[in-house]
């Protein structure tokens, strides 16, 4: 399959957030005003102007405390269920690049609150974002801009590890292999979260719900079936809103 691909290799992530940092930089998003809430992770969420956040997971186990990073985005779904709910809801804002794979929104265009909610709600990983005063829907760019001139997107860049990495899909997800079966000597529990159906692919050596209550869905052929079900009937749900 062709196209473009995440790798980010959790093993690697100190939570510098030189990556959160370089994404708010190059987007131009202002800074989140936020509080001390007593822990690492700051912003608390991902928003509007946040396309990029490093999630802190504090656990103790055993009398051990252990930490767990996870610089979370949009996953950038090969078969993408927002487009498919957004243009079922008659929006065309939501686009999939056809060369590198991006799934890319356009902020300029008014989604309604009710319509939003069901875009949102139909991302397994919840990530798409509105503002309430503009009431456009943002997200990761995969820095498509960045990418067409032969770039690399700002917060692979950025990071000062290996954490991130990006390249054409088939030599990310060979390098995804090789990684995990290194890791699977020393932490059996590692794997590589939804692979087949995503360009931004996370590699774990935990249970993912100790990363992020979103990080993958136990069933992945599941969210293929149901962006190909809205993708065949959105006309016939498009024509009903004009109709009904």
């Amino acid at each position: 399959m062709a196209g473009k691909t995440f790798l980010v290799d959790t093993t690697k992530c100190t939570a510098c957030r030189g990556c959160q940092v370089a994404c708010k930089q190059w987007n131009k998003n202002p800074g989140t005003k936020t509080i001390q809430r007593g822990t690492h992770q700051n912003p608390e969420d991902l928003c509007f102007s946040t396309f990029k956040l490093v999630r802190f997971s504090e656990m103790e186990e055993k009398g051990k405390i252990n930490w767990y990073f996870f610089a979370d985005q949009c996953r950038h779904c090969i078969e993408p269920p927002c487009m498919y709910t957004a243009q079922g809801l008659g929006y065309k804002s939501i686009i999939r690049d056809e060369k590198t794979g991006a799934v890319l929104f356009d902020p300029k265009v008014k989604v309604k609150a009710a319509d939003f909610k069901t875009i949102k709600d139909s991302c397994p990983w919840n990530i798409p974002r509105r503002d309430e005063k503009t009431e456009g829907i943002a997200k990761c760019t995969m820095c498509i801009d960045r990418i067409r001139e032969g770039l690399l997107p700002a917060c692979v860049k950025a990071c000062p590890t290996g954490t991130m990495n990006f390249g054409d899909r088939d030599k990310i997800l060979d390098m995804a292999q090789k990684s995990l079966k290194e890791l699977k000597a020393v932490y059996p529990k590692a794997k590589l979260l939804n692979a087949e159906i995503l360009r931004t692919v996370f590699l774990v050596v935990d249970d993912p719900q100790k990363y992020h209550k979103f990080a993958a869905v136990d069933d992945p052929t599941a969210i293929t079936r149901i962006a190909a079900i809205k993708k065949l009937i959105q006309p016939f749900v498009s024509l009903s809103r004009f109709i009904g």
